[in-house]
């Protein structure tokens, strides 16, 4: 998710209470935020999800939750995938009863539609969508 981890930078970097909205006609807006729980191995974590509505709720279509990984080259890491519009909800990393879980294949599925999904943002132009105004917390 290099288009993320760059709005992120554009935004001063990951900091607790971070969010951002980025509005990009015709697309979805775009919404990045800290999450106030780590992930599934104790480090920062952030929601990324395109938002619709139905019937005046908010849809993700979809959301993706990541670790943020720092130890050389900045890395994000999924453990979770929702698409409201289709009924899904998926952990394909977590803590089950006081142990690490890990789904191998559907951490597999989730980083191959994370690429997909990055390729989009980055075609869809997002990142030159940006500016301050985005920032809101």
């Amino acid at each position: 998710m290099k288009s993320v981890l760059e709005l992120i930078k554009r935004a001063g970097g990951w900091h607790p209470g971070l969010y951002l909205k980025i509005d990009n006609p015709p697309y979805m807006e775009l919404v990045i935020e800290a999450m106030d729980e780590s992930g599934p191995c104790g480090l920062p974590a952030i929601s990324v999800a395109h938002y619709g509505q139905l019937n005046g709720d908010a849809m993700r279509d979809p959301e993706m939750c990541f670790e943020l990984v720092t130890v050389c080259n900045p890395q994000l890491s999924t453990f979770y995938y929702r698409n409201d519009y289709a009924g899904v909800e998926q952990w394909s990393r977590y803590i089950h009863e006081g142990q690490y879980a890990f789904h191998t294949s559907l951490h597999r599925e989730h980083e191959r539609f994370a690429a997909l999904w990055d390729k989009n943002l980055n075609a869809q132009r997002f990142v030159e969508a940006f500016s301050d105004k985005c920032i809101r917390g």
